[in-house]
Protein backbone atom coordinates (compact mmCIF):
# COMPACT_ATOMS: atom_id res chain seq x y z
CA UNK A 1 0.00 0.00 0.00
CA UNK A 2 1.32 3.69 -1.05
CA UNK A 3 0.44 6.24 1.70
CA UNK A 4 -0.30 9.96 0.95
CA UNK A 5 -0.16 13.42 3.28
CA UNK A 6 -3.41 14.57 3.36
CA UNK A 7 -2.54 18.04 1.72
CA UNK A 8 -0.27 20.23 3.90
CA UNK A 9 -1.26 17.85 7.30
CA UNK A 10 1.09 15.90 8.46
CA UNK A 11 -1.90 12.73 8.53
CA UNK A 12 -1.29 9.84 5.97
CA UNK A 13 -3.79 8.20 4.31
CA UNK A 14 -3.80 4.85 2.09
CA UNK A 15 -3.80 5.83 -1.54
CA UNK A 16 -7.41 3.60 -1.71
CA UNK A 17 -9.67 3.39 1.35
CA UNK A 18 -13.12 2.25 2.19
CA UNK A 19 -16.61 3.53 2.40
CA UNK A 20 -19.87 2.51 3.34
CA UNK A 21 -22.38 4.26 0.99
CA UNK A 22 -25.38 2.53 -0.53
CA UNK A 23 -23.32 -0.86 0.27
CA UNK A 24 -23.77 -0.75 4.38
CA UNK A 25 -27.30 -1.87 5.44
CA UNK A 26 -28.30 -2.16 2.05
CA UNK A 27 -26.71 -4.29 0.31
CA UNK A 28 -24.73 -6.06 2.73
CA UNK A 29 -24.72 -7.06 6.25
CA UNK A 30 -22.63 -7.33 9.34
CA UNK A 31 -20.76 -10.71 8.85
CA UNK A 32 -20.03 -9.25 4.83
CA UNK A 33 -19.07 -5.92 6.19
CA UNK A 34 -16.24 -7.53 8.61
CA UNK A 35 -15.13 -9.75 5.58
CA UNK A 36 -14.64 -6.54 3.53
CA UNK A 37 -13.02 -4.41 6.05
CA UNK A 38 -11.03 -6.85 7.41
CA UNK A 39 -9.21 -7.46 4.05
CA UNK A 40 -8.99 -4.18 3.21
CA UNK A 41 -7.48 -3.46 6.11
CA UNK A 42 -4.91 -6.22 6.03
CA UNK A 43 -4.07 -4.79 2.80
CA UNK A 44 -2.90 -1.99 4.74
CA UNK A 45 -6.47 0.31 4.28
CA UNK A 46 -6.12 2.88 7.00
CA UNK A 47 -9.07 4.88 6.68
CA UNK A 48 -12.52 4.10 6.24
CA UNK A 49 -15.25 6.64 5.38
CA UNK A 50 -18.89 7.36 7.03
CA UNK A 51 -21.50 9.50 6.99
CA UNK A 52 -24.05 10.53 9.20
CA UNK A 53 -27.25 10.14 6.40
CA UNK A 54 -25.38 6.68 5.32
CA UNK A 55 -28.15 4.40 5.46
CA UNK A 56 -30.18 6.94 7.89
CA UNK A 57 -27.57 5.94 10.48
CA UNK A 58 -27.39 2.42 10.22
CA UNK A 59 -24.12 2.80 8.18
CA UNK A 60 -22.61 4.11 10.76
CA UNK A 61 -23.78 1.65 13.50
CA UNK A 62 -22.82 -1.07 11.01
CA UNK A 63 -19.29 0.20 10.93
CA UNK A 64 -18.73 0.50 14.49
CA UNK A 65 -20.07 -2.90 15.14
CA UNK A 66 -17.14 -4.51 13.15
CA UNK A 67 -14.91 -1.80 14.66
CA UNK A 68 -15.45 -2.97 17.75
CA UNK A 69 -15.63 -6.81 17.43
CA UNK A 70 -12.37 -6.41 15.57
CA UNK A 71 -10.45 -4.58 18.48
CA UNK A 72 -8.08 -2.94 16.11
CA UNK A 73 -5.33 -1.07 17.30
CA UNK A 74 -7.06 2.62 16.97
CA UNK A 75 -4.19 4.73 15.99
CA UNK A 76 -3.51 2.18 13.21
CA UNK A 77 -6.98 3.37 10.62
CA UNK A 78 -8.94 6.57 10.85
CA UNK A 79 -12.40 6.56 10.60
CA UNK A 80 -15.03 9.55 9.11
CA UNK A 81 -18.18 11.05 9.34
CA UNK A 82 -20.15 13.53 7.79
CA UNK A 83 -23.07 16.69 8.66
CA UNK A 84 -25.37 18.32 7.15
CA UNK A 85 -28.35 15.88 5.88
CA UNK A 86 -29.37 14.33 9.33
CA UNK A 87 -30.01 10.87 9.62
CA UNK A 88 -34.28 11.06 10.25
CA UNK A 89 -35.02 11.43 6.45
CA UNK A 90 -38.15 12.95 5.87
CA UNK A 91 -38.71 13.07 9.48
CA UNK A 92 -35.62 15.33 10.36
CA UNK A 93 -36.61 18.83 12.07
CA UNK A 94 -35.49 22.21 12.64
CA UNK A 95 -31.61 22.33 13.53
CA UNK A 96 -31.62 18.42 12.76
CA UNK A 97 -30.06 19.33 9.54
CA UNK A 98 -27.50 21.63 8.13
CA UNK A 99 -23.97 23.22 9.48
CA UNK A 100 -25.23 24.84 12.43
CA UNK A 101 -23.02 24.88 15.80
CA UNK A 102 -26.29 22.96 17.35
CA UNK A 103 -26.43 20.31 14.40
CA UNK A 104 -22.58 20.03 13.98
CA UNK A 105 -22.19 19.35 17.59
CA UNK A 106 -25.37 16.87 18.51
CA UNK A 107 -24.59 14.85 14.96
CA UNK A 108 -20.58 14.51 16.08
CA UNK A 109 -22.03 12.99 19.33
CA UNK A 110 -24.58 10.53 17.59
CA UNK A 111 -21.74 9.47 14.96
CA UNK A 112 -19.28 8.80 17.82
CA UNK A 113 -21.49 6.58 19.30
CA UNK A 114 -22.75 5.09 16.08
CA UNK A 115 -19.53 4.14 15.51
CA UNK A 116 -18.37 3.45 19.12
CA UNK A 117 -15.12 5.23 18.87
CA UNK A 118 -13.54 8.00 21.52
CA UNK A 119 -13.18 10.64 18.47
CA UNK A 120 -13.37 10.95 14.32
CA UNK A 121 -9.58 11.51 12.46
CA UNK A 122 -12.22 13.15 9.59
CA UNK A 123 -15.25 15.32 10.01
CA UNK A 124 -16.66 16.68 6.88
CA UNK A 125 -19.35 18.86 6.00
CA UNK A 126 -21.26 16.85 3.50
CA UNK A 127 -22.45 19.79 1.78
CA UNK A 128 -22.21 23.81 2.47
CA UNK A 129 -25.45 25.45 4.18
CA UNK A 130 -26.15 28.23 2.56
CA UNK A 131 -28.09 29.18 5.86
CA UNK A 132 -25.59 29.32 8.35
CA UNK A 133 -22.51 32.02 8.55
CA UNK A 134 -19.53 30.14 7.60
CA UNK A 135 -17.69 31.85 10.79
CA UNK A 136 -20.31 29.77 13.04
CA UNK A 137 -19.27 26.50 11.10
CA UNK A 138 -15.50 27.08 11.49
CA UNK A 139 -16.00 27.77 14.90
CA UNK A 140 -17.62 24.74 16.05
CA UNK A 141 -15.58 22.66 14.21
CA UNK A 142 -12.42 23.99 16.00
CA UNK A 143 -14.19 23.66 19.33
CA UNK A 144 -14.34 20.20 18.60
CA UNK A 145 -10.83 19.80 17.52
CA UNK A 146 -10.31 21.59 21.02
CA UNK A 147 -12.09 19.03 22.64
CA UNK A 148 -10.36 16.04 21.66
CA UNK A 149 -14.02 15.03 19.51
CA UNK A 150 -12.24 15.35 15.96
CA UNK A 151 -8.61 15.81 14.92
CA UNK A 152 -9.25 17.34 11.27
CA UNK A 153 -12.53 18.81 9.67
CA UNK A 154 -13.22 19.41 6.12
CA UNK A 155 -15.66 20.06 3.09
CA UNK A 156 -17.31 17.40 0.76
CA UNK A 157 -18.68 19.14 -2.30
CA UNK A 158 -18.34 22.81 -1.73
CA UNK A 159 -17.51 24.78 -4.26
CA UNK A 160 -13.32 26.41 -4.36
CA UNK A 161 -14.98 29.43 -3.52
CA UNK A 162 -16.45 28.08 -0.44
CA UNK A 163 -13.38 26.54 1.21
CA UNK A 164 -11.43 29.41 0.57
CA UNK A 165 -13.99 31.25 2.34
CA UNK A 166 -13.70 28.48 5.21
CA UNK A 167 -10.07 29.33 5.25
CA UNK A 168 -10.33 33.00 5.31
CA UNK A 169 -12.63 32.91 8.39
CA UNK A 170 -10.81 30.39 10.13
CA UNK A 171 -7.83 33.32 8.95
CA UNK A 172 -9.55 35.98 10.58
CA UNK A 173 -10.09 34.37 14.20
CA UNK A 174 -7.09 32.21 14.50
CA UNK A 175 -8.89 29.31 14.10
CA UNK A 176 -8.44 25.91 12.54
CA UNK A 177 -9.75 25.65 8.90
CA UNK A 178 -10.69 22.75 6.86
CA UNK A 179 -8.04 20.27 6.00
CA UNK A 180 -9.80 17.84 3.32
CA UNK A 181 -12.37 18.09 0.37
CA UNK A 182 -14.51 15.42 -0.85
CA UNK A 183 -15.06 15.80 -4.20
CA UNK A 184 -16.85 12.96 -6.96
CA UNK A 185 -13.89 12.06 -9.01
CA UNK A 186 -13.64 9.49 -11.80
CA UNK A 187 -13.32 9.89 -15.75
CA UNK A 188 -16.63 11.11 -15.96
CA UNK A 189 -16.40 14.24 -13.29
CA UNK A 190 -13.23 16.09 -14.06
CA UNK A 191 -14.04 19.82 -13.99
CA UNK A 192 -13.59 20.57 -9.43
CA UNK A 193 -10.54 18.13 -8.97
CA UNK A 194 -9.03 19.31 -12.42
CA UNK A 195 -9.78 22.69 -12.67
CA UNK A 196 -11.50 24.58 -10.25
CA UNK A 197 -9.81 23.40 -6.99
CA UNK A 198 -6.24 24.26 -8.67
CA UNK A 199 -6.00 27.04 -6.39
CA UNK A 200 -7.37 25.65 -3.56
CA UNK A 201 -4.18 22.87 -3.55
CA UNK A 202 -1.97 25.51 -4.48
CA UNK A 203 -3.11 28.38 -1.63
CA UNK A 204 -4.78 26.16 0.92
CA UNK A 205 -2.75 22.88 0.60
CA UNK A 206 -6.07 20.69 1.13
CA UNK A 207 -5.89 17.11 0.92
CA UNK A 208 -9.07 15.20 -1.21
CA UNK A 209 -10.64 11.79 -0.33
CA UNK A 210 -12.16 11.29 -3.52
CA UNK A 211 -15.67 9.06 -3.82
CA UNK A 212 -16.95 7.13 -6.64
CA UNK A 213 -13.93 6.83 -9.10
CA UNK A 214 -16.11 3.86 -10.87
CA UNK A 215 -18.79 6.49 -11.22
CA UNK A 216 -21.61 4.46 -9.53
CA UNK A 217 -20.14 1.21 -10.43
CA UNK A 218 -20.54 2.22 -14.81
CA UNK A 219 -16.98 2.20 -14.90
CA UNK A 220 -16.67 -1.20 -14.43
CA UNK A 221 -18.62 -2.37 -17.59
CA UNK A 222 -21.53 -4.22 -16.00
CA UNK A 223 -23.74 -2.33 -16.68
CA UNK A 224 -23.09 -2.28 -21.50
CA UNK A 225 -25.71 -4.56 -21.11
CA UNK A 226 -28.21 -2.78 -18.82
CA UNK A 227 -28.73 -3.41 -15.16
CA UNK A 228 -27.36 -6.64 -13.73
CA UNK A 229 -29.74 -7.74 -10.89
CA UNK A 230 -28.92 -6.44 -7.28
CA UNK A 231 -26.41 -4.08 -9.02
CA UNK A 232 -26.60 -0.49 -7.46
CA UNK A 233 -28.36 1.44 -10.29
CA UNK A 234 -31.20 -0.64 -10.38
CA UNK A 235 -31.62 -0.61 -6.68
CA UNK A 236 -35.05 1.19 -5.63
CA UNK A 237 -34.42 4.73 -4.47
CA UNK A 238 -31.63 5.45 -6.85
CA UNK A 239 -33.57 5.67 -9.85
CA UNK A 240 -31.99 9.73 -9.82
CA UNK A 241 -28.72 7.98 -10.14
CA UNK A 242 -29.46 5.54 -12.78
CA UNK A 243 -30.78 8.38 -14.59
CA UNK A 244 -27.75 10.28 -14.49
CA UNK A 245 -25.53 7.64 -15.40
CA UNK A 246 -26.98 5.29 -17.59
CA UNK A 247 -27.26 6.98 -20.93
CA UNK A 248 -26.22 5.89 -23.94
CA UNK A 249 -23.73 8.31 -24.42
CA UNK A 250 -21.57 7.10 -21.17
CA UNK A 251 -22.30 3.77 -22.35
CA UNK A 252 -20.69 3.83 -25.59
CA UNK A 253 -17.50 5.82 -24.20
CA UNK A 254 -16.92 2.98 -21.21
CA UNK A 255 -17.56 0.16 -23.98
CA UNK A 256 -14.32 1.73 -25.67
CA UNK A 257 -12.74 2.32 -22.57
CA UNK A 258 -12.82 -1.59 -22.12
CA UNK A 259 -10.88 -1.82 -24.88
CA UNK A 260 -8.14 -0.21 -23.77
CA UNK A 261 -8.07 -2.35 -20.26
CA UNK A 262 -8.10 -5.34 -22.57
CA UNK A 263 -5.23 -4.21 -23.95
CA UNK A 264 -3.28 -3.09 -21.27
CA UNK A 265 -4.37 -7.01 -19.86
CA UNK A 266 -6.54 -5.04 -17.05
CA UNK A 267 -9.81 -4.99 -15.59
CA UNK A 268 -12.05 -2.20 -16.16
CA UNK A 269 -12.57 -1.37 -12.16
CA UNK A 270 -8.66 -1.22 -11.98
CA UNK A 271 -7.87 1.27 -14.91
CA UNK A 272 -10.53 3.54 -13.84
CA UNK A 273 -9.41 3.76 -9.92
CA UNK A 274 -5.58 4.03 -11.53
CA UNK A 275 -6.56 6.79 -13.72
CA UNK A 276 -7.86 8.75 -11.08
CA UNK A 277 -4.87 7.87 -8.16
CA UNK A 278 -2.61 8.70 -10.78
CA UNK A 279 -3.84 12.68 -10.04
CA UNK A 280 -1.16 13.53 -7.36
CA UNK A 281 -3.95 15.88 -5.63
CA UNK A 282 -5.54 12.74 -5.00
CA UNK A 283 -4.58 11.94 -1.43
CA UNK A 284 -6.99 8.73 -1.12
CA UNK A 285 -9.62 7.22 -3.53
CA UNK A 286 -12.34 5.34 -1.55
CA UNK A 287 -13.52 2.33 -2.43
CA UNK A 288 -16.60 0.37 -2.59
CA UNK A 289 -18.09 -3.02 -3.12
CA UNK A 290 -20.21 -5.81 -1.62
CA UNK A 291 -18.16 -8.91 -2.66
CA UNK A 292 -14.73 -9.41 -1.57
CA UNK A 293 -13.97 -10.02 -5.13
CA UNK A 294 -14.48 -6.91 -6.50
CA UNK A 295 -12.50 -5.40 -3.69
CA UNK A 296 -9.58 -7.67 -4.38
CA UNK A 297 -9.52 -6.61 -8.23
CA UNK A 298 -9.90 -2.81 -7.63
CA UNK A 299 -7.13 -3.01 -4.87
CA UNK A 300 -5.08 -4.11 -7.68
CA UNK A 301 -5.18 -0.69 -9.42
CA UNK A 302 -1.94 0.53 -7.22
CA UNK A 303 0.62 -1.70 -9.35
CA UNK A 304 -1.17 -0.74 -13.03
CA UNK A 305 -1.03 2.72 -12.53
CA UNK A 306 2.70 2.55 -14.40
CA UNK A 307 0.70 1.20 -17.39
CA UNK A 308 -0.54 4.92 -17.35
CA UNK A 309 1.78 6.28 -19.95
CA UNK A 310 1.50 9.55 -22.12
CA UNK A 311 0.35 7.06 -24.76
CA UNK A 312 -2.58 5.48 -23.11
CA UNK A 313 -3.67 8.89 -21.23
CA UNK A 314 -4.02 10.24 -24.67
CA UNK A 315 -5.93 7.32 -25.78
CA UNK A 316 -8.23 7.66 -23.07
CA UNK A 317 -8.77 11.36 -23.56
CA UNK A 318 -9.46 11.05 -27.21
CA UNK A 319 -12.70 8.91 -26.13
CA UNK A 320 -13.37 11.14 -23.05
CA UNK A 321 -13.42 14.20 -24.68
CA UNK A 322 -13.76 15.85 -21.34
CA UNK A 323 -11.04 17.58 -20.13
CA UNK A 324 -11.28 20.23 -18.25
CA UNK A 325 -10.14 23.46 -20.72
CA UNK A 326 -7.96 26.07 -18.18
CA UNK A 327 -8.24 29.49 -18.16
CA UNK A 328 -6.22 31.30 -20.39
CA UNK A 329 -3.89 33.66 -17.92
Amino acid sequence: MEYRRLGKSGLQLSLLSFGSWVSFSKQINDKRAEELMSYAYDQGVNFFDNAEVYALGESENMMGRVLKKKKWDRTSYCVSSKVYFGWRGVDNKPNQTGLSRKHITEACHEALQRLQVDYLDLYLCHRPDKNTPIEETVMAMNTLIQQGKILYWGTSEWSGVEIMEAQRAAAAYNLIGPSVEQPQYNLFEREKMENEYLGVFKHAGIGTTIWSPLATGLLTGKYNEGAPKGARLGMKGFEWLAERWLVKDKLDKVKKLAVVANDLKVTMPQLAVAWCIQNPNVTTAILGATKKEQLIDTMKAIDIVSLLTPEVNAMIEKIMKNKPVLPAF
